[in-house]
Parts: structure tokens; sequence; C-alpha cells
């Protein structure tokens, strides 16, 4: 019996390893595909160079929103303990669309270039957590703190403000519609380099703290009374792990704009994949899966169908039918 148990033990950590090296090489295959396919210019010139750095830059930019979604995701789904919702429901991709619609409402078509800005972008990743930080706080604090409650009202005041971006879109000219609507949908190339400066050092802080509390995440995802039990502040290490997602899912959405179900679908296919519990070996999992989808969805519209802005469209219509695929076997949220 003993035999078998440690067979067993050897048979996952191999099947582990298979699939770990299996994602880095696709992951390594789809970067020099995007940074060598089709350059129009002579190898090794200076011209050459300036299109790889270009090019270099979008895996940069996939790179950031891959950890973003699959770190926040599992940390998110773990604290709640249910594996269908995603940190979208919380409203941070409300918030993004009433903040982009404001400032063309207000400003005009020069509305939407003042938010490539870098501090407007910090402001606008800023009242994300504000706004996390504000129902973390308020509804997970004192004797009635409940998450469930507080999940719901982040629904709520997400279609609130989601209700007053579209009214205030009722209202523009056209033209600062059209610019405005493209701004609204998920896409790599909304991100602006100006702006890697400030979110990649928050983004690698953040993504090793939350690496670094895998194994408080492993107990949280025990429960509430068997975490307690084991001698961990439940309530502290939630609100924690919850802000840490604040901070990582206002980066992304700051940075490319809201992609509802990129998250899920990463996080998913990682439960699948590595049939684990231990957060040690599921958010870099999650990672590397994310950036292959990213990286290899990114290539195949963009070199083979030559239809770049097709990429989040795609990833989330895909990301929907797995949702609701799930959500139909499980029969309930």
């Amino acid at each position: 019996m003993q035999q078998k148990t440690i067979n067993q033990i050897v048979a996952h950590r191999r099947r582990t390893t298979l699939i770990y090296a299996t994602l880095i090489c696709t992951s390594i295959l789809t970067t020099i595909g995007i940074l060598f396919w089709e350059n129009p210019m002579p190898f090794g010139t200076e011209q050459w160079t300036l299109v790889a750095g270009i090019r270099a830059k979008t895996l940069i930019i996939i790179a950031i929103v891959a950890i973003c979604q699959s770190f926040a995701t599992i940390t998110f789904q773990t604290a709640t303990q249910n594996r269908i919702i995603t940190p979208s429901i919380m409203g941070f991709e409300a918030l993004y669309k009433l903040v982009q619609t404001t400032f063309v409402f207000m400003f005009g078509i020069l509305g939407a270039t003042l938010l490539d800005n870098p501090l407007i972008y910090l402001t606008q990743a800023a009242l994300m957590v504000a706004l996390a930080v504000a129902l973390y706080t308020w509804l997970l604090s004192g004797k009635l703190g409940n998450l469930h409650i507080m999940l719901l009202i982040g629904i709520i005041l997400g279609a609130g403000l989601g209700s007053l971006a579209t009214f205030m879109q009722r209202l523009l000219e056209p033209s600062a519609f059209d610019v405005l609507t493209a701004r609204l949908f998920g896409s790599i190339s909304n991100a602006h380099t100006t702006n890697l400066a400030i979110t990649i050092p928050i983004v690698l802080t953040t993504a090793t703290i939350i690496y670094l509390r895998s194994h408080t995440l492993n107990l949280l995802a025990l429960g509430r009374e068997t975490a307690t039990n084991l001698g961990i502040n439940h309530r502290r290490h939630l609100t924690l792990s919850l802000l840490l997602v604040s901070v990582l899912m206002s980066m992304t959405t700051s940075l490319v704009g809201p992609m509802t179900f990129l998250g899920f679908l990463v996080a998913t296919l990682t439960y699948v994949l590595m049939d684990t519990h231990d957060h040690r070996v599921l958010l870099p999992a999650s990672a590397l899966l994310g950036y292959t989808i990213l990286s290899a969805a990114y290539f195949i519209m963009r070199h083979i169908f030559y239809a770049q802005g097709a990429v989040s469209i795609i990833i989330e219509l895909i990301g929907g039918t797995l949702f609701l695929i799930v959500i139909m076997r499980k029969g309930r949220l």
C-alpha cells in the first residue's frame, strides 16, 4: 500500500514536470514566432532591431496581463472558495469603463489621449484599488463581516457604475463614441509602453508576495473553520489576499482594458492540467499557461489571419463558452 502511494506521488511529479516543460517550450516557440516571423527588415540591421524591439514590448505586455489575470483569479477563487466567479465581479471593469467614458464625455476625443498619461493611468488604477479596499474594510470587518454580502454588493456597484457609463455614452458625439468604443474592448494594442515603467515593478512585487503566501492560500482553501483551527487569522489573511488581487486587477484593466473571461479560462485549464491544490504549483503554471494562450492567439490572429484586434474577442468567446459549460455541469454558482 505504501509502495503504491509512493508510485502515485512519483507519477504525479513526472506528469507535473512534463506539463511544465510543454508549457515552457510552447511559450518559447510563440515568443520566437512573434519576434522573428515576417520581420520585413533584413536580419541584423538597425531597422530589424527596431521592429523586434516593438514586438518585444508587446510580449512584455502579454506577460504582464498573463501574470495579473492568472494570479488574481486563482487567488480570488481560493479566497472565496468558488472556482466559477472571477475578480471582475467586484466592479473593476465597470469602474474602468466609467473613468474612460467620463474623460471622453468631458474633453471629447482629446480625453482619450489624456488617459494615456502615466499620472492618469496610475490614478485610474488607484481608484480601482480604493474601491476594493473600501468594500473589504467595510464588509469584512466587524461581527457581521460576510464575504457573500461583499460579493453581492460588488455586483450591484458594478451594475450601477456600468449604467452610469452607458448613460454618458448615449450623450456622446458619434466620432467620440467610436474612439471610446475602441478603448472599452480589452486589447493588447490599448497598452502604452510609457506606462510599463510603473506597471512592471508593481505587478512583479505583488505577484511575488502572492507566491510567497502560497502556504497561506493552501490553508484558506480549506475553509474558514479549518484554517482558524490550524492557527491563522482567517479574516486578516482573506482581506490581504483580496487586496493583492485588487492591485493586480487594477493594473491589467488599466493597461489593456477589461478581459472578463481570460482569468477564468486560464484558471480552469490550470486546475484540470495540474490536478493539485498546492498553490506553489498552480500559480506558476497558470502564469505560463496564460502567457502561452495569449501569445499563441496573438501570433495566429496577427500573422496568419491578419486580424490582430480579434485576439481578445476570440479569447473571451472561448472563455465565456467554457464558463457556461462549467455552470451547466455543476448546476449552480
